[in-house]
């Protein structure tokens, strides 16, 4: 079963086409033909039978009857060499189908697939040489104009997770922020839950920050959902915090040694009982070995 990783790239192009050649212009810096019209075209590549060829996605731009350009999609998580026989195979069974020109663009979340994606592909006829064009991950341009992020949302959801740990993080998050304003409840959700999923945990701390903030006036329903669930969190971390200081305070009046590993253990803990407990013993002139059995 294809894992999120791999899928929700492929899922923001599939509900915005026209992210396949803005990232094809962004790695190629080749200007796509003007079109009209943008469609998705079927991922099932058929030649003959009883074969059949699958690629993750197409897009079609100009008149899906006669398109002036067919882009092959594909998500590279590894290294697989079945991929040097079967790429060529897409895009001359997708050329021979809409009779229009054809190019391959890789989508890699790391530098070393991104190298191996990018190696020519010798088809043995003299001169026929397919060279993928691939995007690494980093290589999506970072959106931290609010506008751009509202008007291209999935082009703000893969510059979070390329960009959320750089120089620029809290723009990057502060435009994801703004993406989920114009996103239904179900690709937010998606949307959300794939960059939770690849964000640190610094990152994610500061989006967290800005979800908290009073600065927007949230419109979506997905993103006052968030919001509510947010500040209900941020209430019970920050009683938690407040318990776990006072226990602290308490122990050092005592004159005990707090070394890291007790003091992350304090720190971390977010059960109110339990601090309660412990805070209750230390008042009472437990032992440090009782006050945390």
């Amino acid at each position: 079963m294809p894992s999120t990783k791999h899928e929700v790239p492929l899922e923001l192009i599939r509900n915005r086409p026209a992210l396949a050649p803005e990232l094809l212009q962004a790695v190629s810096g080749i200007k796509p033909p003007e079109y009209e019209q943008i469609s998705l075209g079927s991922e099932t590549l058929t030649d003959c039978k009883p074969t059949e060829y699958r690629c993750d996605s197409t897009v079609l731009l100009g008149d899906p009857e006669k398109p002036d350009l067919a882009i092959v999609v594909e998500t590279q998580l590894d290294q697989k060499e079945r991929k040097r026989y079967t790429w060529p195979v897409y895009l001359a069974t997708l050329r021979a189908r809409q009779e229009c020109p054809v190019t391959l663009l890789v989508l890699c979340p790391d530098e070393k697939t991104a190298a191996w994606c990018r190696e020519p592909i010798e088809t043995g006829h003299h001169g026929w040489v397919l060279r993928p064009w691939v995007l690494e991950l980093t290589e999506v341009p970072a959106v931290t104009d609010l506008d751009q992020a509202r008007s291209l949302p999935e082009l703000a959801i893969l510059s979070t997770v390329a960009h959320a740990d750089g120089p620029d993080q809290k723009a990057v998050l502060t435009a994801f922020a703004e993406a989920l304003q114009v996103t239904d409840r179900d690709k937010g959700e998606l949307y959300h839950d794939y960059v939770l999923s690849q964000l640190s945990g610094a990152a994610r701390r500061c989006l967290e920050e800005i979800l908290q903030a009073d600065t927007y006036e949230w419109e979506s329903d997905f993103a006052l959902k968030h919001i509510a669930e947010g500040e209900a969190r941020g209430v019970v971390k920050g009683e938690a915090r407040g318990e776990a200081k006072l226990l602290l305070t308490v122990l050092k009046t005592r004159g005990f040694t707090i070394d890291d590993d007790l003091r992350e253990r304090i720190t971390s803990c977010q059960d109110h009982e339990q601090l309660h407990t412990w805070a209750r013993r230390a008042t009472e002139g437990e032992p440090l070995d009782r006050i945390f059995t």
